[in-house]
C-alpha cells in the first residue's frame, strides 16, 4: 500500500496513537481544521485513556498500532506516545503506507532519528516533526527581523526554561525522565527551545553542557546548562531547570545584536518585552501588539502547524518542519549529553 500524495479530493483521514497529556492539542487543532481533515482513529493501550478518547471525538478506538494499521483507512498517523517508542511505530507505519507526523522530540537515539527518516523515504510517505512553537507570532516576527538582516552580527542568543514538573508529573507516567524513553528536561520540556535557537541564529558549531539531577528521582536531568558556538560567529546559552517554584515562571529567548536587541518573554516566549532596532520599520507596530496570553507551556501553534501539514500533503505547500529538520534539535541535544558525560566540548556534525 503507497500513501496517496497529494490529497486534494476529501478531507485528509488522521489516526492518533496516544491519548495522554498532549493529545487534546492534536484533537482541538483538528477540529479547527473541520473540512480540510478529519480524526478517524485513536489509539491508546491504557482502556481508560481509550475510551475517554473515543467518547470526546467520536472516532474509531484501537488498542495497539498493528490493530489500527489493519482496521483504519488514515492518510496520516500522529504519534503523540512516549518519545523513545516514536521510531519503531513510525517505521512500522510507513511500511504500512501512512504518511507520520511524530511529537517531539522524534527520537531519544540518534542512529534511531536516521532510521526514520530512512524509513520514511524509502517508504515514499511524508514525516513531519511537530515543532508548533516556530510558528507563534512572536517567533514568526522575531524570525522575520533575524532573516531581514536587523540584527546585522549577531553576538549573543540566551534561552531560558524555567518551569516546574513536581515529582508527581514523573509518577504519573513512568516512562517520564527514563533515559530511554524520555531523556531529561533538555529533549523533552526544552526540545522546542533548543530548535529555536538553531533555526533562528544556527547551526550550531559546538557544544558545551553541565546537566544535574537536583531534586526529582528520575535517570535523566531535571536541571541544565548549555553553552553553544555558533557558526555565523555569535554565542549562545540555554538554561534549563524543571525545578521552579510552585509554578511555570519563564520560557524567554534574548537576541543581542550589532543593531538590534529583543527580548520575547513570558511563561512561553508568548511576549514580546523588548524590540528596538537602528531602524524603524513597520512592523515593529505589530512586534508591539504581539503577545498573546498563554494559558499552557505549548502555546498556539498546534492548529499552525497542521495547517501547514494539510497544505503540504494537499500539495499546496512544503512541509515547515520534515525529518531532516527534526534532527537537527535532536542532534543538539544528544551533543549536550555526550558533552556533560564526558566533560569535554562536542563538534557538530555528531561522529559516531
Amino acid at each position: 500500500m503507497s500513501a496517496p500524495f497529494p490529497i486534494t479530493d476529501r478531507p485528509i483521514r488522521f489516526a492518533l496513537v496516544g491519548c495522554g497529556r498532549i493529545s487534546a492539542n492534536h484533537i482541538e487543532a483538528l477540529r479547527q481544521h473541520a473540512g480540510r481533515a478529519e480524526l478517524v482513529a485513536v489509539c491508546d493501550n491504557r482502556p481508560e485513556a481509550l475510551a475517554a478518547a473515543v467518547a470526546r471525538t467520536g472516532a474509531a478506538g484501537f488498542a495497539s498500532l498493528d490493530a489500527l494499521l489493519a482496521g483504519s483507512d488514515a492518510d496520516v498517523v500522529v504519534l503523540a506516545t512516549p518519545s523513545g517508542l516514536h521510531p519503531r511505530q513510525a517505521m512500522r507505519a510507513a511500511q504500512a503506507g501512512r504518511h507520520v507526523l511524530t511529537e517531539k522530540p522524534m527520537a531519544t537515539k540518534w542512529d534511531e532519528g536516521m532510521q526514520m527518516v530512512r524509513a520514511c523515504r524509502e517508504a515514499g510517505v511524508k514525516l513531519f516533526v511537530v515543532k508548533q512553537n516556530r510558528l507563534n507570532p512572536t517567533l514568526q516576527l522575531l524570525k522575520a527581523a533575524v532573516d531581514g538582516g536587523r540584527f546585522g552580527a549577531i553576538y549573543l542568543s540566551t534561552v531560558n526554561v524555567f518551569w516546574t514538573r513536581p515529582q508527581s508529573y514523573y509518577d504519573d507516567a513512568r516512562w517520564r525522565g527514563r533515559w530511554d524513553l524520555d531523556g531529561g528536561a533538555f529533549l523533552n520540556q526544552a526540545s522546542h527551545y533548543v530548535d529555536m535557537v538553531d533555526w533562528l541564529v544556527g547551526p550550531v558549531d559546538s557544544v558545551h553542557a553541565y546537566t544535574a539531577t537536583l531534586a526529582r528521582d528520575i535517570e535523566a536531568e531535571d536541571t541544565g546548562v548549555m553553552s553553544l558556538r555558533l557558526r555565523r560567529g555569535g554565542l549562545a546559552s540555554i538554561n534549563v531547570t524543571m525545578l521552579t517554584h510552585g509554578k511555570n515562571f519563564e520560557g524567554s529567548i534574548t537576541i543581542l545584536g550589532e543593531k538590534g536587541t529583543v527580548r520575547i518573554g513570558g511563561v512561553a516566549v508568548n511576549q514580546i518585552q523588548h524590540w528596538e532596532f537602528a531602524d524603524q520599520r513597520p512592523e515593529d507596530e505589530q512586534a508591539r501588539n504581539a503577545g498573546y496570553a498563554a494559558p499552557s507551556v505549548y502555546g498556539p501553534g498546534h492548529p499552525l502547524y497542521y495547517d501547514n501539514v494539510i497544505g503540504t500533503l494537499r500539495g499546496e505547500q512544503h512541509a515547515e518542519v520534515d525529518g531532516y529538520e527534526g534532527l537537527r534539535s535532536l542532534e543538539v541535544v544528544l551533543a549536550a549529553y555526550r558533552s556533560a558525560r564526558d566533560g569535554v566540548r562536542v563538534g557538530l556534525p555528531l561522529v559516531f
